[in-house]
């Protein structure tokens, strides 16, 4: 077979994923055993469950080692020659938008939303609120290797403008944002979109892929806090003017 070995690297994500799985399997076990006393059926079911979400995990996070990794670097390293560097923030945005609509744990997220607020806040709404913050900050993160800009130009700004903002939220959206920060910087934006910035960072004369490829993943944290909390304030709008009509 050319080209990728899919084996590679196998090792080392079966380590990873049974480091990240075994300890949680064991900790349920000793509350079983001590206090939950469960159906041995029930256990079963959630034995197997975790047994198949640690194949899954370990074939998704090998597809991204041997896919998302390399692909992510050879489009960051076209981007950087491209002429009409304008070009690269609409190029940001629509990657930096569906790379998030891919990304498992915003998805987890947005439906755990909705079933804890009983259906009023749509998965969907937070989703696209998600989407839209990193799509932004992926494509100003663009401009910022283009045209060297330090990266605490953006970030003090930013975490300024969720330091105001958030005393106007409603504590359900403050926490829905600060969750969602954590989880927009998963395994796609950690691939894909830093291999994006690395590469495009690289490919670029006079650019340290040190300086201005690493930096992406922050920005992407700050972003759907923002972007999360906004919504929020345009739902705290729609509801108080509901109220006064």
């Amino acid at each position: 077979m050319n080209g990728i070995d899919i084996l590679n690297g196998l090792q080392e994500t079966a380590l990873g994923v049974i480091e990240a799985v075994l300890p949680l399997a064991i900790f349920f076990l000793i509350f079983q055993v001590l206090w939950l006393k469960l159906p041995r059926d029930y256990v079963t079911g959630i034995l197997k469950g975790t047994f198949l979400a640690a194949c899954g995990l370990l074939l998704f996070l090998q597809g991204v080692h041997i896919s998302f990794l390399p692909f992510g670097r050879i489009i960051g390293e076209a981007f950087g020659n491209i002429g009409h560097k304008w070009l690269l923030g609409p190029f940001g945005f629509v990657l930096g938008f569906f790379t998030t609509w891919g990304e498992p744990a915003v998805r987890v997220l947005a439906e755990q939303v909705e079933e804890a607020s009983t259906g009023s806040i749509r998965k969907t709404a937070v989703l696209v609120a998600i989407c839209l913050g990193v799509g932004f900050i992926v494509g100003l993160g663009m401009f910022r290797i283009v045209y060297e800009i330090p990266l605490l130009y953006i970030l003090i700004p930013a975490y300024a403008l969720v330091i105001v903002i958030m005393w106007f939220s409603d504590e359900e959206f403050l926490s829905i944002a600060v969750d969602a920060g954590g989880v927009a910087t998963g395994p796609m934006a950690n691939t894909f979109l830093l291999a994006l910035a690395l590469g495009m960072a690289s490919s670029m004369e006079g650019r340290d892929p040190i300086v201005h490829g690493l930096g992406m993943v922050a920005l992407i944290a700050v972003a759907p806090v923002i972007s999360v909390i906004a919504l929020g304030l345009v739902f705290k709008t729609k509801m108080e003017g509901g109220a006064n009509e």
